[in-house]
């Protein structure tokens, strides 16, 4: 079994103004390069062995920064990025709410919808994180008697959707896990059928 600590990325003046990222390649800012450094120290003797993270920036640099602390080289999978949000780039919840008159009614209801014409539901996004995490469940060598720890960097909904699907719970269940804040994580444990919650948003 292979532990996964799926980080968050810093936060991003985006984040601050409450703008949809989705595939914008979105940079930290100052608090999310001081975010990441405080979770490279949280981190140090989590015993991490591979650093895996999403290709846009604020992931990309989040990692960079953890790995850096860990000795690590950072591998970069695009399988890891955000929900697509298509036209909704930049655009907040309520400017997306006037263009999609079903958008507050799904929020409420907690049900998965589509974020823009040209992008992705939630489930989407997350069945892609999950089959990259199911990849990533191979151990990194033959050493078998060595805890295989794997750090993930991706983004706030993608994780957390991909993690509900690895514990065999569809988005219905989505309201029951708060949101991933910024440079918080949550730690997995691979199986066979499903696999397991250790924790959740630490940092």
């Amino acid at each position: 079994m292979t532990a996964f600590v799926l980080l968050r990325h810093g936060v991003t003046d985006w984040n601050d103004g409450g703008r949809f990222q989705g595939h914008a390649d979105i940079s930290l800012n100052d608090t999310g390069r001081t975010q990441a450094a405080a979770a490279a120290v949280a981190l140090a003797d989590a015993g991490i062995r591979r650093v895996y993270c999403s290709d846009l920036s604020r992931a990309a640099e989040t990692a960079a920064i953890v790995a850096a602390r860990l000795g690590l080289e950072v591998r970069t999978d695009a399988r890891l990025r955000e929900v697509d949000v298509g036209s909704w780039a930049g655009l907040s919840m309520a400017e997306a709410g006037e263009l999609e008159p079903d958008f507050w009614p799904a929020l409420r209801e907690g049900r998965d919808f589509r974020r823009s014409p040209s992008g992705e539901t939630a489930t989407e996004s997350g069945v892609r994180v999950a089959g990259a995490l199911l990849d990533y469940a191979a151990p990194a060598d033959a050493d078998a008697d060595a805890e295989d720890v794997v750090l993930v960097v991706g983004h706030g909904l993608s994780l957390r959707v991909a993690a509900m699907l690895l514990l065999g719970l569809d988005y219905s269940h989505a309201r029951r896990f708060g949101g991933l804040r910024n440079c918080h994580w949550m730690v997995l444990q691979s199986g066979e059928e499903h696999w397991r919650l250790l924790s959740y948003n630490v940092g």
